[in-house]
């Protein structure tokens, strides 16, 4: 469902992600892991077309993010980092302008709706406005709004931030309910949070992809070494900081 090959973004003489090739499944949750400014944001926003690869290519349920990116936006569901919501509006009023944006009308709208309320667990904010939601509801908000149009693809970066510890178990819940059928690709920094649902995980390093595998495979490594998956991981993010860092130096 979502195909990146060898992707690279550059800002100026700044590399934010440097030759990342991956492929992901239907019905697979995977996480993806990186230090904060690892790349993470910058890859998902080029998946989702925010943002144009300065090389390589990216399709999402077959169509290319450059050339068809309508297509690509119609197929998915993203919840950005910044959970951006039109502050003044009203939740409920801000779920039917994102249904209508996405094509949606009539009974099908009303439908979609009522799902993504009750999925979601917002029914105690809808009539107030997006700025007077806490943190934790403006998250639920707009991952609702990102569930509207039942997309193929969902794309969630940091989807957690700003929910309770009891927010975030029904939060897990609530994805693999979701999985069948989709293709779902999470970013967090926080391992215990990937690892408690992922199947899959993928870790970027100053933007470079420096393992792709299941958690089976990081679980069997951790247990040979009789160590633990979390510090294995974050084994192989140190030894890609200092190999970068030593890169930099000699460059």
């Amino acid at each position: 469902m979502i195909q990146v090959d060898n992707v690279t973004k550059k800002y100026g003489a700044v590399t934010a992600v440097d030759g990342v090739s991956f492929k992901l499944e239907t019905s697979q949750i995977t996480g993806f892991l990186g230090p904060n400014g690892a790349g993470k944001s910058t890859l998902l926003k080029m998946i989702s077309t925010w943002l144009i690869p300065t090389a390589g290519r990216i399709t999402v349920d077959g169509f290319d993010t450059q050339k068809e990116p309508l297509a690509v936006r119609r197929s998915l569901g993203y919840l950005p980092e910044h959970n951006a919501l039109y502050d003044g509006m009203r939740v409920d009023r801000f779920l039917v302008f994102i249904a209508r944006a996405h094509g949606l009308s009539g009974a099908r709208m009303k439908e979609r709706i009522e799902w993504a309320v009750n999925a979601c667990n917002i029914q105690p904010v809808l009539t107030k406005r997006c700025f007077q939601c806490s943190k934790g509801n403006r998250q639920r908000v707009g991952l609702a709004a990102a569930l509207l149009h039942d997309p193929k693809v969902i794309l969630l970066d940091e989807p957690t931030h700003g929910l309770d510890p009891l927010q975030v178990v029904k939060f897990r819940e609530f994805l693999m309910d979701l999985r069948e059928g989709r293709t779902i690709f999470f970013s967090s920094h926080i391992l215990s949070e990937v690892l408690g649902i992922s199947e899959r995980v993928i870790v970027i390093q100053h933007g470079k992809l420096i393992h792709d595998g299941p958690v089976t495979e990081l679980e069997k490594q951790a247990r040979e070494r009789k160590s633990d998956v979390e510090t294995l991981i974050l084994d192989k993010v140190r030894k890609a900081g200092v190999s970068e860092a030593g890169r930099e130096v000699r460059a």
